[in-house]
């Protein structure tokens, strides 16, 4: 695998010489410069266009987000945000530019250094398994989430008591990348989809609950964050709570969530497998299991239960997923599955959730 050019942008000179100084220590990083605002990075990008940029987005002059405007209309390249006191609002709105990921600074009940050098390890993993089709704001649909600031998408609200079990629930796993291509499968999702959604998105605990809200105001269907032994309902999406694992359990007015702490023996956070494991063992032939873009093999597992009790296995593309670890190790399962472009994955789920006419509400 060739080795890498990294380039850090970032107005605090200490912050420039620590992730400097960590990503030279990276395996396949081969050379790294450094810019102190996004005006300085540009210039130098032009000269010569590194492999990747981890970016800070609060800088004078040239701020992050412009930055990230100019770059992807001239040279889109790999960029991650480094995420500090900036709102989990900016992260978003830098994934929506054209980001592909972000780092999180540690907090003070973390050790600094280690947990910045292991998040900063994996991005440069990622960078080194990216699909070029994964650059630009454009790429897998955007995330152009708010059509007019400051205004959500208006749902229709059916009173509690009047809430359907659905007749499908699709269960999806994603990880890097998994942002962008959540929002463009939920803005083509069909209103009369008879299904509820789950979702485990590999994401730091403090970020799901406002990746919830923007979603929901992405299109037809209504997300929030889980809250536990919540009983799913017909056009709602629930978004597995950071630093938690998620299970479809059984109720007795249908299908509900249990919200759980993490396996200790698994990587991954929240675990795909153990969301796709729940919902064959709970729902059978009812079940959908979605694997998007990410990196690793979440979910490869989770997909044969799925499909040993009846149920349909969708799998991203390569052409569409940022990254394919995820869908790879899907499609390596050997289970009877289609492969389908994030496009087109709204349009298979409205043929598989089809509404049926007549049915009845549970009271």
């Amino acid at each position: 695998m060739r080795e890498l050019r990294g380039l850090v942008v970032d107005d605090s000179s200490l912050n420039r010489r620590t992730i400097a100084a960590m990503l030279r220590e990276i395996p396949g990083v081969a050379h790294v410069e450094v810019a102190d605002d996004g005006a300085d990075a540009l210039r130098m990008v032009e000269a010569k266009p590194p492999d990747f940029i981890t970016l800070d987005l609060e800088m004078p002059r040239v701020d992050g987000f412009e930055f990230l405007q100019l770059l992807m209309d001239r040279h889109p390249l790999p960029v991650v945000v480094v995420s500090g006191r900036s709102s989990k609002e900016n992260v978003f709105r830098a994934l929506e530019l054209g980001a592909i990921d972000f780092v999180e600074k540690p907090h003070d009940d973390e050790a600094p250094l280690e947990s910045l050098r292991s998040q900063l390890m994996e991005k440069v993993r990622v960078v080194q398994q990216l699909s070029p089709l994964a650059l630009g704001p454009g790429a897998g649909g955007g995330l152009e989430l708010e059509r007019s600031p400051g205004k959500s998408r208006q749902h229709t609200r059916e009173p509690a008591v009047m809430k359907r079990v659905p007749a499908k629930v699709v269960v999806i796993g994603a990880s890097t990348g998994g942002p962008k291509a959540l929002v463009t499968l939920f803005r083509h999702l069909h209103e009369d989809i008879d299904a509820a959604i789950v979702i485990a998105q590999h994401m730091p605990p403090r970020f799901t609950r406002t990746f919830a809200d923007r979603l929901d105001r992405t299109g037809v269907v209504r997300v929030s964050e889980a809250k536990q032994y919540e009983r799913l309902a017909r056009g709602h999406a629930y978004v597995c709570p950071g630093g938690r694992s998620i299970e479809i359990v059984p109720s007795g007015r249908g299908p509900a969530l249990r919200v759980v702490e993490p396996d200790i023996r698994t990587h991954y956070v929240p675990s795909v497998n153990r969301l796709f494991r729940s919902a064959a063992r709970v729902l059978g032939d009812k079940a959908i299991a979605v694997v998007l873009t990410g990196m690793g093999d979440d979910g490869a597992e989770g997909v044969v239960e799925i499909a040993k009790g009846g149920g349909a296995v969708l799998i991203e593309a390569p052409e569409t997923a940022a990254v394919s670890g995820m869908p790879q190790a899907a499609r390596h399962a050997g289970v009877r599955h289609q492969s389908l472009g994030i496009w087109a994955l709204s349009d298979m789920l409205a043929e598989l959730a089809r509404p049926t006419r007549g049915m009845r509400s549970e009271l």
